[in-house]
């Protein structure tokens, strides 16, 4: 069997419209679990916006607020990196709902 040059490979997985992660809401796909911010453990050191790679650290007025669950996958990148012993931040079970056919 031979195998396909690049060239005849159907294009796959090709980003056309560079630049559009703000329409494009990676948070639909979220690992099944979500951060959860504990603002009184927060120490404003900015370790969860600097590692998240979806930049879903919510900061307004120059402090760590909570999340933009649109953005957030899920990762744990975030609660991983918190250097507090009393986490600011803690990944909890999402529950997710299913909406049936013909039902809402």
């Amino acid at each position: 069997m031979k195998k396909e040059t690049w060239t005849e490979l159907a294009i796959g997985a090709l980003n056309l419209q560079a630049g559009n992660s703000v329409s494009n809401l990676t948070g639909t796909w979220r690992s099944g679990r979500k951060p959860e911010f504990i603002e009184d453990n927060c120490i404003q050191c900015f370790f969860c916006w600097l590692y998240c790679p979806h930049f879903a650290v919510r900061v307004e007025e120059g402090k760590v607020t909570g999340f933009n669950y649109d953005y957030c996958t899920g990762c744990g990148l975030c609660a991983e990196e918190c250097p507090t012993k009393e986490k600011a931040i803690v990944m909890v079970k999402e529950e997710t709902k299913i909406i049936e056919e013909g039902k809402k």
